[in-house]
C-alpha cells in the first residue's frame, strides 16, 4: 500500500492507523498546491479532488477520503481492534464521531489555513472552533480515555490530529484540560510516534 499525505493533515489519521495495525506502507508527499507528489506525479491522476489522504491499495485501486480509509483499514485488520464490529451500538458510535469530526470539526479549522481569510475571519473560525472543543471537553469529562466504549479506536486518531491543529492556528487548547490531556494521551502512542516522525513533525 501507499499512502499520499501532507505532513500533519488529515492524513496523519490513517497514518498512525497504518502503523496501529502494523502494515508495511509507503508514503508519498503531496504538494496539494502545486497539484505534484513527491515524485513528481500530477496527484489529480491519482486523486481527482486533489487533497489527501488517497490509499493506493495493494490491488492497484485507490482510496480516497480519510474516514473512509480509516474504516477500511480497520476492517481489513478486524484483530487490532480499531472499530467495533459493523451493526453494533458502539460501530454506529465510532461513526457518529467519524462523521462529526470532518463534517463539524475538521471544517471549522479550514478558515485558518486559507491564505485570502482576513483577520476577523479567523477570529470568527476560532470562536467556531471553541465552541467544537467546549462539546468534545464535555465528553470527556467522564473520565474516559477514549471517545468509544473506552477503546482507542480510528474516530480517537481522526481526534487527535485534527484538535492538535490547535497548535498551529493560535488557539490555547490548554483551555480544554481533559482534551489537551487526550491530544498529549495520543501523541504518546507509538504508532503516532512513529508516523510523525516518519512525516517530519518531530525528531
Amino acid at each position: 500500500m501507499k499512502l499520499y499525505y501532507k505532513p500533519g493533515a488529515c492524513s496523519l489519521a490513517s497514518h498512525i492507523i497504518l502503523h496501529e495495525v502494523g502494515l508495511t506502507h509507503d508514503i508519498e508527499m503531496v504538494d496539494t498546491e502545486a497539484g505534484l507528489t513527491e515524485a513528481g506525479a500530477d496527484y489529480h491522476l491519482i486523486n481527482p479532488k486533489g487533497y489527501v489522504p488517497a490509499l493506493e491499495l495493494d490491488t492497484g485501486g485507490v482510496l480516497t477520503e480519510g474516514p473512509a480509509i480509516l474504516q477500511f483499514i480497520a476492517d481489513s485488520n478486524a484483530e487490532a481492534g480499531l472499530a467495533p464490529a459493523a451493526g453494533t451500538l458502539d460501530r454506529a458510535r465510532v461513526n457518529e464521531q467519524l462523521n462529526w469530526i470532518g463534517t463539524e470539526l475538521h471544517k471549522a479549522f479550514g478558515p485558518l489555513f486559507r491564505n485570502d481569510t482576513s483577520e476577523i475571519g479567523k477570529d470568527t473560525a476560532r470562536t467556531a472552533v471553541a465552541s467544537k472543543f467546549d462539546l468534545i471537553e464535555a465528553q470527556l469529562k467522564d473520565g474516559r480515555k477514549w471517545l468509544v466504549s473506552n477503546r482507542f479506536s480510528v474516530a480517537d486518531a481522526y481526534l487527535f490530529v485534527v484538535s492538535n491543529w490547535a497548535n498551529f492556528t493560535e488557539i490555547d487548547i490548554t483551555r480544554w484540560p481533559h482534551l489537551a490531556a487526550f491530544v498529549t494521551r495520543v501523541a504518546s502512542r507509538p504508532s503516532a510516534q512513529r508516523a510523525m516522525r516518519a512525516e517530519g513533525l518531530i525528531q
